[in-house]
């Protein structure tokens, strides 16, 4: 019989975050919204005026993926670039379709996390602030 590979507290978070994920997603569809492009909705929102560059660095994604994910916002109607012509800064605003969705989305998102910390308080604890500042900034040198 094979042996077991040892525990990964990695291996073990990623299949959390995955299921947690799909379960967002679940409640995010019906709004037109995903996961990332609430986090995009909302970082948009947070910052009106934002540029692609500085929204793909928030969201860890590259400027084209972001551009892309704007795009998709807009002909959405959830998000709104008023960018005067090709090459000038962006404006980057959440409509007011947007803001609702944000708004509803923030409700369902706050009642999975009800669950998930119900579930699991410790981890839900531990959790809190991860994102922020995961292990300082020399994460990326190991």
């Amino acid at each position: 019989m094979p042996q077991r590979p040892p525990f990964s507290p990695i291996i073990s978070l990623l299949t959390v975050a995955s299921i947690w994920d799909g379960q967002l997603n679940k409640q995010l569809k019906d709004l037109g919204l995903t996961t990332r492009k609430y986090g995009l909705l909302a970082h948009i929102q947070a910052t009106p005026g934002i540029s692609f560059s500085e929204l793909a660095r928030r969201a860890q994604i590259t400027v084209q993926t972001a551009h892309t994910a704007v795009r998709a916002l807009v002909d959405d109607g959830l998000a709104a670039d008023a960018t005067a012509h090709a090459g000038a800064a962006s404006d980057l605003r959440v409509t007011q379709r947007g803001t609702d969705a944000l708004a509803e989305a923030d409700a369902r998102l706050a009642a999975l996390d009800r669950a998930f910390a119900h579930g699991a308080p410790p981890l839900a604890g531990a959790l809190e602030g991860l994102h922020e500042e995961p292990f300082g900034e020399d994460l990326q040198e190991r």
